[in-house]
């Protein structure tokens, strides 16, 4: 990836349940575009190399390189009723994972959703 996209890994202690999900909402609040992943993911690389395309700068957080991650990913789990990565959000809205991301690509849908 290049430079339009900001990786974090965080290594710090666990955190409760409360205060991950205001980790989570203050997170994709913050952003347009927020991807919740795991560096190894072909699924998760498809997603990112869409936003790559558009030059749509994105937030990654790669949940295999965080302390916290398993957490996270079980929280987001039950804010957006499925478990798997990536999980994509535009605009704080969750829009689905790598194959939702590029259907929304290839239908010509996602680009009108970064606009504004």
């Amino acid at each position: 990836m290049g430079s339009l996209y900001t990786k974090l890994i965080k290594t710090s202690t666990m955190a409760s349940s409360a205060e991950i999900k205001q980790f989570i909402k203050d997170a994709i609040a913050k952003d347009k575009v927020v991807v919740f992943s795991k560096s190894y993911c072909p699924y998760c690389t498809t997603a990112k190399n869409v936003f790559e395309k558009v030059k749509q700068p994105i937030k990654v957080y790669e949940l295999n390189e965080r302390d916290d991650g398993d957490a996270i990913q079980s929280n987001l789990a039950e804010i957006t009723g499925f478990r798997t990565v990536p999980q994509v959000f535009i605009n704080g809205n969750c829009v689905g994972g790598g194959s939702d991301v590029k259907a929304l690509y290839d239908s010509g849908k996602l680009e009108p959703m970064l606009i504004g």
